[in-house]
């Protein structure tokens, strides 16, 4: 079976996120199971594909609103309100549909296409319908952007959020209705894209790395508690600003906790502890010295890859109910509290005495259920093809 696999951004071998981490899983999986796969999608500027002889690049684009001037995020509103796209997806308008339809020419003779998340999907709609297809939902998109338009700073925000999730909501039901299978990263994302039947879906459990995590050994403490994330994307913002002003307040002042990655703006802690040291050389290097790891997600949906990667490597860990989303099995070095003060106490406790689990039964698990949702999908897929060509 050859299918093409339409994604906004194509692999380039970084795994710098976690939508990139979820989407190497998934390939991989999707090749494991036999499937020849063909990527198609744009490239980050200067980063060329890893796959180049199995992938397909309609040209450079970057996506990041935070890093767009204000000119180009007006051209971006402007483009989405008369097109009457959504803001992801009117993004990666800078090809027209004739170009993407003869890229779609030049992967020769596919039998389906796996349509991964809305941006993509969205952007290119119409081109999409004559083979069956999968469709891959990372998040249901529309109750994260109502989520961020109830977080929104600005009334300007707010509206466009809402008019995101207000489009974002028919896409997806849109998608759904007609993809032949579709998998979700989360259990309760299924129900709600209105997909929770064995025959319509699946949950896509999820690994960052290729082969299970060797066993750390004694570790180098270097601070009490580490995060490490993408805080200009809103979601993540949201959880971060839930645990700087809900938990930290709650811990000692001697308490020791560093905070890596992108920061947006207005981003502060008066507690003496709290150290904010950007982009760091190597994220597992880092997490992996702190003593306890908060996973502190409050909005959103999909699967969390920080809470996964956690696990993976058997690291003491405190998490919100949310932050566990696509997780069928949590390890028992893992406290789970959604209130703030059991969550400062908790993080204080396996601070002193945590312990670190075998990461890598957590890893083999992971795999072993993700091939057989891969399985399931594609005899799905397959099915509609004998029918389609018979």
């Amino acid at each position: 079976m050859h299918l093409l696999f339409a994604t906004s951004i194509v692999p380039d071998g970084a795994l710098a996120s976690g939508y990139e981490i979820a989407n190497a899983a998934i390939i991989d999986a999707l090749r494991r199971a036999g499937v020849r796969v063909t990527v198609v999608g744009f490239n980050w500027p200067g980063k060329p594909a890893a796959d180049p002889d199995n992938t397909i690049v309609l040209g450079a684009v970057d996506v990041r609103t935070e890093s767009a001037s204000p000119l180009q995020k007006l051209a971006w509103v402007a483009k989405a309100m008369l097109s009457g796209l959504t803001f992801a997806s009117v993004k990666l308008r800078t090809v027209s549909d004739a170009e993407v339809r003869a890229a779609i020419g030049r992967a020769g003779p596919v039998d389906g296409y796996v349509l991964n998340s809305v941006q993509f999907a969205g952007a290119f709609e119409t081109l999409f319908g004559d083979r069956p297809s999968i469709f891959v939902a990372h998040n249901v998109e529309h109750r994260s952007a109502e989520e961020n338009a109830a977080s929104a700073r600005s009334l300007l925000q707010r509206f466009l959020f809402r008019r995101e999730a207000r489009l974002l909501k028919v896409m997806e039901e849109r998608l759904c209705r007609q993809a032949r299978f579709v998998f979700t990263l989360a259990e309760e994302d299924r129900a709600a894209l209105g997909v929770a039947s064995v025959d319509r879906s699946a949950v896509l459990p999820l690994v960052t790395r290729t082969l299970a995590p060797a066993p750390a050994g004694s570790r180098r403490i270097d601070c009490d508690a580490a995060l490490i994330g993408t805080w200009t994307w809103q979601p993540n913002r949201i959880g971060l600003d839930w645990f700087l002003q809900k938990v930290v307040p709650h811990l000692r002042p001697d308490f020791r906790i560093k905070i890596a990655g992108g920061m947006p703006s207005g981003i502060t802690s008066t507690h003496p502890g709290v150290e904010f040291v950007g982009r760091v050389p190597d994220a597992q290097d880092f997490v992996r010295a702190a003593a306890v790891i908060p996973l502190i997600s409050t909005a959103g949906s999909g699967v969390q890859l920080k809470t996964i990667e956690t696990f993976e490597l058997g690291l003491p860990s405190v998490a919100t109910s949310r932050s566990l989303r696509g997780i069928g099995h949590r390890p028992d070095n893992c406290v789970v509290t959604d209130d703030p003060i059991a969550f400062a106490a908790a993080l204080e406790a396996a601070a002193a005495k945590g312990r670190d689990v075998d990461g890598g039964a957590f890893h083999r698990r992971q795999v072993k259920a993700l091939d057989a949702a891969i399985r399931l999908g594609l005899e799905k897929l397959g099915s509609v093809r004998q029918e389609a060509f018979a």
